[in-house]
């Protein structure tokens, strides 16, 4: 593949599209965004959800277009459209502030990371070796966990020393122009695939089972992920009673555990069997989310989001490494697909609404079990 050496990574390449998934982090902001805006505006639980969905809607509807685009305009054009989205989402509250201006803050960012999303998992492919990715995409989402954790601790931190936890948008701002910035100036070559690909050959490849299986794999997995990010606050405030500023460190120490994971992952991945490792990670996942749903105590509680969060970390960059692996000419619509089951980050946690309000908060966590259940077969797939 290129010029690219197995014995030396080309850093120069690696680091600046590797400090996208920085900015790629940002969307997790959403999960403590959720408590604060239902305070500040005195939301109902319907408009509160209406926050998520309009950041995770945009994978459903741009993913698949954005990914044939980037046939023609190149992966680091799009990654780079996607930083500068995100950097105007950010600038938007300090314009003027509202409900509908949060809002469209937030769609903002969902564009943005659709863009991001989509190209700088395959860009990553363009200057790593086929038996690295695997490795450097978990760092990648290592990386992803880092700016996730550091999200609602910043919040705190502005929110004591601002006076406005809003001030977290102009943090966040700063750091995508920076980003974007380095990333313009490094001159990636990229590998071209067919540029007559279209919506009906992107769909097309929906007929293979596996990558069927693994669109709707990613589903599941972001559903999790973004399930777990929203309703972790709602768990702690009602179950034990918590306040919201405290409930909120919860969702640091799920995202902390993230970042432990992703790091182990990264070494694991380079000594054992990929297959092996997504089999064993759904099958902990499961077993993580029974804890969760039966702990008795603030203790354990806290303890079994942490479980979920070690199980379930590494998750999507196995599933999205294979798949791409399988058929890395396709790598650019492949993406696209893949990206777009990140709508599942609004449906999931949807449902988890749905069955809080019919059978309370004990029984939320069921719906993303079962996401995990089916996760857990995955490993077949790629068995030959």
């Amino acid at each position: 593949m290129k010029d690219i050496s197995s014995k030396r990574l080309p850093y120069g390449k690696i680091l600046p599209v590797l400090l996208s998934f920085v900015v790629m982090g940002f969307v997790d902001i959403v999960g403590v965004s959720t408590g604060y805006a239902q305070n500040e505006f005195d939301l109902s639980p319907e408009m509160v959800q209406l926050i998520p969905s309009m950041v995770f809607v945009w994978f459903f509807v741009l993913s698949v277009p954005i990914s044939l685009l980037q046939n023609r305009v190149g992966k680091r054009n799009v990654l780079l459209a996607g930083i500068g989205a995100t950097a105007l989402g950010m600038a938007i509250p300090f314009v003027s502030f509202s409900y509908g201006v949060f809002l469209c803050s937030f769609v903002l960012l969902g564009i943005g990371n659709t863009l991001i999303q989509v190209s700088s998992n395959p860009l990553l492919r363009e200057v790593v070796t086929a038996e690295k990715y695997p490795s450097i995409l978990s760092i990648s989402q290592f990386i992803k966990a880092i700016s996730s954790l550091l999200g609602p601790l910043l919040v705190a931190f502005l929110a004591s020393r601002t006076g406005d936890w809003k001030n977290v948008f102009l943090v966040y701002g700063v750091v995508a122009i920076c980003t974007g910035a380095w990333l313009a100036k490094t001159p990636i070559k990229e590998t071209h695939e067919q540029a007559s690909a279209g919506f009906k050959d992107c769909f097309r490849l929906l007929k293979d089972p596996v990558i069927a299986f693994m669109v709707f794999a990613i589903f599941l997995t972001v559903g999790i992920d973004v399930g777990m990010n929203t309703n972790i606050q709602g768990l702690l405030v009602s179950k034990f009673d918590l306040t919201l500023e405290d409930a909120s460190l919860g969702i640091s120490l799920y995202f902390f555990s993230l970042l432990v994971s992703r790091l182990l992952g990264a070494v694991i991945l380079g000594k054992m069997s990929h297959v092996k490792f997504l089999k064993w990670s759904g099958w902990f996942t499961v077993v993580a989310f029974m804890c969760l749903i039966v702990s008795p105590s603030l203790g354990a509680t806290l303890a079994s989001i942490m479980l979920v969060g070690l199980a379930s970390a590494n998750l999507f960059p196995l599933i999205f490494a294979l798949t791409i692996n399988r058929t890395p000419e396709r790598s650019n619509e492949i993406s696209g697909l893949m990206t777009m089951a990140i709508v599942g980050g609004a449906v999931v946690p949807f449902i988890m609404g749905v069955v809080q309000k019919s059978a309370g908060v004990d029984f939320v966590f069921l719906v993303p079990a079962m996401a995990a259940v089916v996760l857990s077969f995955s490993y077949r797939k790629f068995v030959r």
